[in-house]
């Protein structure tokens, strides 16, 4: 596969009608000295045109992961992406790793990852409209992160193998997990690691929930596994190390309707008289989070 071909066709999704102004609005921003923080909100400070900011965020809706701040605007995410990234934060160390995360969506973890000092940091997503609120906070930070408008597909074919890859929340979006599974098996370096989190069902079988048309209104959800299949999976795409390091429960304090999105959230997505089920009669949405390892000799 050309990567570079395809990159360049990919770029022409920037001109994309509902893009284009997008772009636009970025590249009329000042070059404003800024100072960032890097904590549980990414908190960017400097001498801004504070109506821009406000305006040109609002056009960039709607803002799933973060939250932001720059200056007095302060983007309410609908995810608390803290929470995740805390939970985990215990289990990895970065340290002049080569470093991807997949489905990175506007880099919010990417950001955070920066305090580990990686050796580099790449994000995959075939998002415009994400690549563009991460080009959004980069105009501020100026990190050296790179963005690739690519999937986890072209992991295999990509110029870099990775000692750690993140993927958070996507493999309950694909039709064929162990085909994805084994994508990131292939995007590793000897010894590499992937930290995992996916939606589960409790159960000791190994069998997995088949939604009918959605799980949570949510339609591209394909399987939702129990923890032994989904070992199984993991064991089958070639991984030698399957390590469980936490489980939740997604609750209105990590995801939650707020201004800064458009439509529905969490408590739209639940049995109104029942939290312990979907709209559609399912068990709720669990995730566990769980380490593969590649080779441990």
């Amino acid at each position: 596969m050309n990567l570079e071909e395809l990159r360049k066709e990919r770029q022409k999704w920037m001109t994309w009608k509902n893009i284009a102004p997008l772009r636009e609005a970025i590249q009329s921003l000042e070059d404003v000295t800024c100072n960032v923080t890097l904590g549980d909100v990414v908190k960017i400070s400097g001498d801004f045109d504070e109506k821009k900011i406000y305006e040109t965020a609002r056009m960039l809706m709607p803002w799933r992961k973060g939250p932001f701040e720059i200056g007095k605007t302060f983007i309410d995410s609908e995810w608390k992406s803290y929470v995740k990234y805390n939970l985990l934060r215990p289990y990895f160390d970065l340290k002049d790793k080569r470093v991807a995360d997949i489905g990175c969506n506007n880099g919010y973890y990417m950001f955070r990852m920066q305090e580990d000092e990686p050796k580099s940091l790449v994000g995959f997503d075939p998002s415009p409209l994400y690549k563009t609120q991460f080009d959004f906070i980069n105009h501020f930070v100026k990190s050296d992160i790179v963005y690739e408008l690519l999937g986890v597909e072209h992991l295999e074919f990509y110029e870099e193998k990775f000692d750690t890859i993140f993927c958070l929340g996507v493999l309950y979006h694909r039709s064929d997990p162990v085909a994805m599974l084994k994508s990131l098996y292939k995007g590793l370096d000897k010894k590499g690691e992937v930290i995992l989190d996916t939606f589960y069902i409790d159960g000791e079988e190994e069998t997995a929930l088949c939604p009918k048309f959605s799980y949570s209104k949510i339609p591209n959800i394909y399987f939702v596994p129990t923890i032994k299949a989904l070992k199984n999976w993991c064991l089958r795409a070639g991984f030698n190390d399957f390590e469980v390091l936490h489980t939740s429960v997604t609750d209105a304090g990590e995801q939650r309707k707020t201004e800064w999105i458009e439509g529905q959230s969490l408590e739209d997505f639940l049995d109104p008289e029942d939290s312990s089920k979907t709209v559609e009669g399912y068990p709720a949405p669990q995730r566990v989070y769980v380490r593969l390892i590649k080779d441990k000799k």
